[in-house]
């Protein structure tokens, strides 16, 4: 799970497992694999880093 943050400006917690695609159109839109899309205020790159890092707490841990 990844903390994100909406155009509304609040914090939402988002399942890294489920996302499909993210976009720069020019805000970021993601796209999750049942087809719901959300746009944030982090860059695709600040996403992805945060996906990277989630991933890497949990191999970590299950080691």
């Amino acid at each position: 799970m990844i903390r994100l943050i909406g155009l509304n400006q609040k914090e939402f917690i988002l399942n890294a497992e489920h996302i499909e695609k993210i976009e720069e159109v020019p805000e970021t839109l993601i796209t999750l694999v049942n087809g719901k899309k959300y746009i944030v205020l982090e860059t695709p790159e600040e996403v992805l880093n945060k996906v990277i890092k989630y991933k890497n707490k949990i191999f970590t841990l299950n080691l």
